[in-house]
């Protein structure tokens, strides 16, 4: 038996997100149906998250084990030769047995794009959240930035959920703009369930005014879900990059 490290990016708009569900198109049950058409048999595939329904992807990590003598090119061809258009195998790698796609992760990259201005953007409708009205972006730059740390996150965490540890070490939480569009950036060791979405809808309704930027430091003490603001849709969420072993904090430019 091998073991398979595979990088996925994907368009997640037509699926009912990462986790194999029935009747229901997901992203693992589609890759899965690739890899059992190549080994001709069925093969479980681990993610490193479970990215929600319509949550995009552009540095997802899984892991499969099979005894199936492809080399590592062979599977990445043989894999974009199977998928549908909006999923594309970036790589396939071997990787020591004990290689874990969830459990040997180390930290995760997010982003959340928001587009920011009076008119309709068609061609970004599936990929960022439309705020019609200007947003203080000094004023969520800085309630961003007073969440880094160790906290309890519990405040930004969807119930239900059956994690025991709210616990989470934030060390990247911040904005950038580009015209119309801000891009905001999470990076920590792990996230809590639709934590990357509540955050977001929390800051904008400081971008908005309807929260002090001083606020946030009363919501991460609350502890509660109701102390923070609204989960942010989905199709403005992007899953950049998971990382294994010891790494730099990413700063996109």
């Amino acid at each position: 038996m091998t073991t398979f490290k595979l990088v996925l990016e994907y368009d997640g708009t037509q699926y009912a997100g990462w986790q194999r569900q029935p009747n229901v198109p997901t992203i693992q049950a589609t890759v899965e149906d690739a890899l059992a058409a190549i080994a001709q048999t069925r093969l479980t595939l681990v993610g490193a998250g479970r990215t929600d329904a319509g949550v995009h992807a552009l540095g997802q990590v899984a892991s499969f084990r099979t005894e199936r003598g492809l080399s590592q090119r062979e599977w990445l061809r043989a894999l974009n030769a199977h998928l549908p258009a909006d999923i594309s195998a970036l790589s396939v790698e071997a990787v020591p047995d004990t290689f874990h796609a969830r459990y040997s992760a180390k930290g995760k990259l997010y982003e959340y794009h928001l587009m920011n201005r009076s008119e309709r953007a068609p061609l970004l409708r599936a990929r960022s959240w439309m705020l019609y009205k200007p947003l203080d972006y000094a004023a969520m730059a800085e309630a961003a930035a007073t969440l880094t740390g160790t906290h309890d996150f519990s405040s930004f965490e969807t119930a239900p959920t059956d994690n025991e540890n709210p616990q989470c070490s934030l060390q990247q939480a911040d904005l950038r703009r580009h015209g119309d569009l801000i891009i905001l950036s999470f990076y920590a060791d792990r996230f809590l369930k639709q934590m990357v979405r509540a955050m977001v809808g929390t800051l904008v309704e400081v971008g908005q005014g309807k929260r002090g930027s001083a606020d946030m430091r009363d919501v991460l003490g609350a502890h509660a879900r109701a102390a923070a603001g609204r989960t942010a849709p989905a199709h403005g969420l992007y899953l950049v990059r998971v990382d294994y072993g010891d790494t730099t904090i990413p700063h996109p430019t």
